[in-house]
């Protein structure tokens, strides 16, 4: 079995604590924040012809992502990042400038999610906290444990899974929790950000154990739940098979990955089966028009059709080096790495098109198509925009 940067064991929410603290090699090779020797190295970046040159628009310091998943949302005018240490920012994605930046007046494990007038982060010790456009605390309400997902804004709901496997559905204006959805959470779970995507009057949520499932926002009643990735294997270690990232929505159609399991796509209105291919991502996947983008655990991007699945091209030449969603922007694939660099490979063949490097820390957040604009942020803490000519 192969176990890569993207596993810590979680066998309960209490668990975790006492797994960061173990020193076992074996708990070294799968946790992706410890100092040893990793399991496998890095490749080496490859040297090519920039065939279309990367500038930078604006940047700016938000703060550090600590150990979390921080990925910055946009709304037509707007940008919207946060920090581990509290920080939220709203920024003209124009110019970068901020239109406000607040301290959340407690550390954050989450954020952001928005629908351009609540904007809401979650917080240590499982407070969930909102804000107003103007940065103003709208309400605060306590969760059953922490999220590590950003919360989802949508349809006058705020819907937040935490640690324990709870779905809440909160009123938007007034942060009331009007109605909780309990989910058996396995043994072992990945310390990561699996999503939720709002459609219409719906939550996809993306679940630990291979699962993806439609929710009413309305009363939290369950339209639809799949099979992203079935566990396998006899041990608990082999049978991790978290859907991973945030469901790819594009119309009728919802796309995810699982780790251990597969990328798949489904009609988002029915739940129903569309196609399925054996991969192993720890990450998720995007889809544009054309594709559907996914990098695997080891590395490789690949693109499939959207439609049908048939698989369009792979590149391997970036083999662990902890890749981030790769995403469509400007006729290109944009994905991010440990080191800070973002690679843009061509979206017909895969080829090497540009690179170009950031502050050199983990880029885990997906990159944010906003314009002729990609947003990144660091987990050192810049928020940049890039261009491609």
């Amino acid at each position: 079995m192969r176990l890569t940067r993207a596993i810590i064991a979680v066998l309960t929410v209490g668990l975790t604590l006492l797994l960061s603290g173990c020193s076992f090699s074996w708990i070294d090779s799968i946790n992706p924040f410890s100092r040893g020797t990793p399991r496998n190295l890095p490749a080496d970046l490859v040297e090519f012809e920039q065939i279309r040159s990367v500038t930078e628009s604006w940047s700016l310091n938000v703060g550090s992502s600590d150990n979390f998943i921080f990925t910055p949302v946009a709304t037509y005018d707007s940008i919207y990042a946060a920090s581990a240490k509290g920080t939220i920012v709203r920024v003209d994605p124009q110019t970068g400038s901020e239109v406000w930046r607040i301290d959340a007046g407690i550390p954050l494990t989450a954020g952001v999610g928005t629908d351009g007038h609540t904007i809401v982060v979650a917080g240590k010790n499982g407070v969930l906290l909102a804000f107003d456009s103007d940065g103003k605390e709208k309400w605060k309400a306590q969760m059953s444990s922490e999220a590590l997902s950003a919360p989802a804004v949508g349809g006058d709901m705020v819907v937040v899974r935490t640690l324990d496997n709870h779905i809440s559905g909160f009123e938007a204006d007034s942060g009331e929790r009007k109605w909780m959805v309990t989910r058996r959470a396995p043994p072992l779970m990945l310390r990561s950000a699996p999503g939720i995507a709002i459609v219409g009057p719906t939550a996809i949520v993306a679940l630990p154990g291979g699962r993806m499932i439609s929710l009413m926002l309305a009363n939290g009643g369950t339209n639809w739940d799949v099979v992203v990735g079935d566990p396998r294997g006899t041990t608990d270690l082999e049978r991790i098979a978290d859907t991973s990232g945030m469901p790819a929505v594009l119309g009728r159609l919802v796309c995810a990955a699982s780790f251990q399991g597969r990328v798949a796509c489904y009609d988002v209105v029915s739940g129903g089966g569309v196609w399925a291919k054996e991969l192993s991502s720890d990450v998720g996947v995007s889809v544009d028009d054309d594709f559907v983008y996914a990098a695997d655990e080891a590395g490789a991007v690949y693109a499939f059709v959207n439609l049908r699945g048939q698989s369009v091209w792979r590149n391997e030449r970036l083999a662990y080096r902890a890749l981030s969603t790769p995403v469509s922007f400007e006729r290109t694939v944009a994905v991010g790495d440990l080191q800070g660099y973002v690679h843009f490979l061509s979206k017909e063949d895969g080829g090497f098109i540009s690179r170009t490097a950031t502050d050199g820390s983990a880029i885990k957040a997906t990159p944010l198509v906003v314009g002729e604009k990609l947003i990144i942020q660091t987990t050192g803490g810049r928020l940049l925009a890039l261009m491609i000519n």
